[in-house]
């Protein structure tokens, strides 16, 4: 893969299971810093931004160091709000990491980076091993993939299906098409926004993460990561 990296962070502070989370400090960090701190330590990535549509997750960022562009509040998913922070910057390559995910592993994440070739348009990660009660739960989505290509993505129980891991590598002209492609039937009744690639004939390389990583949904999953960042101290 050749070519400037931008790593983009959409971080909306509107939030319905878990309330402005991005903001939740408990840890002493912000949870958007934890993940910027992740994210900057990727090899391959020139550039780490935030985007978001409120001035005070703006603020925070930029007290811990960060930067961080105010986008549209119109936008209904992170990938538009890293398309528009990326539109007309000079990089190849867009990595979109979202704001919730703290534990996310740098190594993995330069994986996906070095995966993109010219002909890739759009990649992402996936972790082998589901759990039976991973399989059960339909917050967990999980990926179809045959010889590095996702070929599906459901919240249902899929036998020899992968965790997906909601991190994206585009390039740059693509992610502009992606996101001005029209919704799909599947991608609404699913709710998964990747869908839309599939459906309108583009594919998704999925590249083995070699560590699990838990994003933060519910107060239960902030909770938890608290313990396991004061357990490490």
């Amino acid at each position: 893969m050749q070519g400037r990296v931008m790593l983009v962070i959409p971080a909306r502070l509107g939030s319905t299971r878990l309330a402005r989370k991005v903001l939740l400090d408990d840890t002493g960090k912000y949870l958007v810093q934890h993940v910027y701190e992740r994210a900057v330590r990727i090899r391959g990535v020139d550039e780490v931004v935030v985007a978001t549509d409120d001035e005070a997750v703006s603020a925070a960022v930029e007290s811990f160091g960060g930067r961080a562009v105010l986008t549209s509040p119109e936008h209904p998913s992170g990938s538009d709000r890293t398309a528009e922070v990326a539109r007309g910057r000079d990089a190849s390559w867009i990595v979109n990491l979202q704001a919730d995910e703290p534990e996310i592993d740098p190594d993995d994440v330069a994986g996906l980076i070095e995966a993109m070739e010219p002909d890739v348009e759009m990649g992402t990660l996936v972790c082998e091993g589901l759990t039976e009660a991973e399989q059960r739960d339909p917050s967990v989505v999980k990926a179809v993939v045959e010889k590095g290509w996702a070929r599906d993505f459901r919240r249902d129980p899929t036998p020899g299906a992968a965790r997906h891991l909601g991190i994206y590598a585009f390039r740059a002209d693509f992610l502009q098409v992606y996101t001005r492609l029209a919704p799909t039937a599947r991608e609404k009744e699913r709710r998964l926004e990747q869908l839309r690639a599939l459906d309108h004939g583009h594919s998704i390389r999925a590249v083995a993460a070699r560590h699990r990583s838990i994003g933060i949904d519910t107060p239960e999953d902030y909770a938890e990561f608290v313990t396991r960042c004061r357990g490490g101290r």
